[in-house]
């Protein structure tokens, strides 16, 4: 098989300057964030919002790809261009959340694995008609006293790594997101721990499914302490752990690193992501793949008010000029003040 088409289409969701929008929050998930600015939930509003988002004049300068989630790659901009040919049609790189969320682990008490694998070539095969060119994948672990489990860790960087085979099968190149979550109160040492742990396990177990490691992203947690930590780790302290982790368990063969966000505010995430990149070059390029980093600021400015939606974008594209500033180590704090 021919996989050249999958490494340039990966080095295109990790182009400099840029980074991608994680817009695949599932119904219930958006349904949450809605509740928040008092908006009622409904294929009209969440198109309106999306829409609102992938609109933004010069959203190209600063976004590379954007996943999207299964209602939405069928919907249309207001012009009725669907959304996926739009995005390509401005040189971003259209997506997909292919998993099916995470479940109960069996005799694994308190973790989970994520599923979807039943019927997944053939759900790719669809998306990839439908304008995806990447897919992504998220597991869930959990740090505690006796977390997570080699049996947690297994089994979900096996499904990774199924699910990563089955995308270069498909021409459609994987986001493998092994995600290590910030709940807790364990230090940044114990993270790194579990960090270098799980990328260990997911990159044999994509070696030994023959993945081509030059045709994926990975999408990792940072290395940083538990929310609950009574002495959280500073940003120096956590972008230096990160980087350390990465390059010893991460191949340099990969194009790019696109970090999650998950659970920091949008300030420290850009702040973390900045901090990295003043240490550069790195062998991999190091982004952004960031859901509510992005989205938090415009989402409380539109409001689900129509004549909010310049605001919306106004601060979407702020947050995203930002991130990109954060690619190469030119983000200053005081620019939050100063737009």
């Amino acid at each position: 098989m021919d996989l050249s088409s999958l490494n340039s289409i990966a080095q295109s969701m990790v182009a400099p300057n840029k980074g991608i929008l994680a817009a695949d929050e599932s119904t219930p998930t958006i349904g949450k964030r809605f509740a928040t600015i008092d908006t009622e939930s409904n294929e009209k509003s969440r198109q309106t919002y999306r829409n609102m988002l992938f609109t933004s004049a010069n959203a190209s300068d600063y976004i590379s790809g954007v996943i999207l989630f299964d209602e939405t790659i069928r919907q249309s901009t207001d012009d009725g261009i669907p959304f996926a040919e739009y995005l390509t049609s401005l040189g971003i790189v259209p997506g997909i959340k292919v998993d099916k969320g995470a479940k109960k682990l069996p005799m694994c008490a308190g973790e989970l694995v994520t599923e979807g694998l039943d019927g997944l070539r053939e759900r790719l095969a669809e998306y990839h008609e439908l304008g995806a060119r990447f897919a992504k994948w998220r597991a869930v672990l959990s740090i505690a006293d006796d977390k997570p489990s080699k049996t947690c860790i297994e089994v979900n960087a096996h499904a990774l790594a199924r699910y990563s085979a089955l995308c270069q099968e498909a021409k459609i190149v994987p986001i493998v997101e092994p995600e290590v979550l910030m709940d807790g109160d364990h230090s940044i040492n114990k993270c790194y721990d579990v960090t270098a742990e799980v990328l260990n396990k997911v990159f044999t177990s994509l070696n030994e499914q023959k993945v081509s490691l030059n045709g994926i992203i990975l999408k990792p947690n940072m290395v940083i302490s538990g929310a609950d930590a009574k002495d959280r780790a500073d940003i120096v302290t956590v972008a230096g752990a990160t980087v350390k982790c990465l390059t010893e368990h991460v191949p340099e063969e990969v194009p790019g690193i696109a970090f999650l966000s998950g659970g920091q505010t949008s300030e420290e995430a850009t702040a973390h992501l900045n901090a990295m990149n003043e240490h550069g070059p790195h062998p991999w390029q190091l982004s952004f793949s960031y859901g509510r980093a992005l989205q938090a600021q415009p989402l409380k400015a539109w409001s689900g008010e129509a004549s909010n939606i310049n605001a919306g974008q106004k601060a979407f594209i702020k947050r995203s000029r930002l991130n990109s500033l954060a690619r190469t180590g030119n983000y200053n704090p005081q620019m939050e003040e100063t737009g």
